[in-house]
């Protein structure tokens, strides 16, 4: 099984976000039984709390449902049972960068917007995706949006990398 995190600062808005739409996508691709998707934050802060109700009504505006998700906090034992670790913004991609055991850990951390093949190849500081938390409505879309540029690349991505696993 290929194994998927996408992380954020507390589990209630981005990460859940791109978990449910990375999701739907992986599915959609004939890849669910292949590829297992989750998310955490890079803090406790909001550990054990449900998504934000405005991620969950943007979520629910494209038939995703969310209901079920709790935060929880990032744990170091991840660096060795996912294979693909995206952050959502800058500040998330250099702590786990910074806490990773090693190399090859390092090496899974990824910005997740790095597959937007507008931002491809781009510093990281240029690739993520503001918090919607302090914003409205019109953040989340914005959230959403992002999001979804990057989809399509992971989705190929993993296939190929699957592909490589054969």
């Amino acid at each position: 099984m290929y194994r998927i995190i996408t992380v954020c600062t507390g589990n209630i808005c981005r990460s859940p976000m791109a978990e449910f739409m990375l999701t739907q996508a992986i599915t959609e691709a004939g890849l669910m039984d292949k590829v297992a998707v989750d998310s955490a934050g890079i803090s406790d802060w909001e550990a054990g709390r449900p998504i934000d109700p405005r991620a969950a009504r943007r979520l629910a505006l494209a038939g995703l449902a969310s209901q079920a998700h709790r935060a929880r906090q990032f744990e170091q034992l991840w660096f060795q049972e996912r294979d693909l670790i995206l952050t959502l913004d800058v500040d998330h991609y250099d702590e786990l960068q910074r806490t990773a055991p090693d190399a090859a850990a390092r090496r899974k951390v990824r910005m997740f917007r790095s597959f937007d093949p507008d931002l491809a190849g781009r510093d990281p500081e240029e690739q993520g995706i503001y918090d919607p938390w302090f914003g409205g409505d019109a953040d989340f879309d914005a959230c959403w949006d992002m999001i979804q540029q990057a989809v399509p690349g992971i989705v190929d991505y993993v296939r190929n990398a699957l592909d490589g696993q054969r």
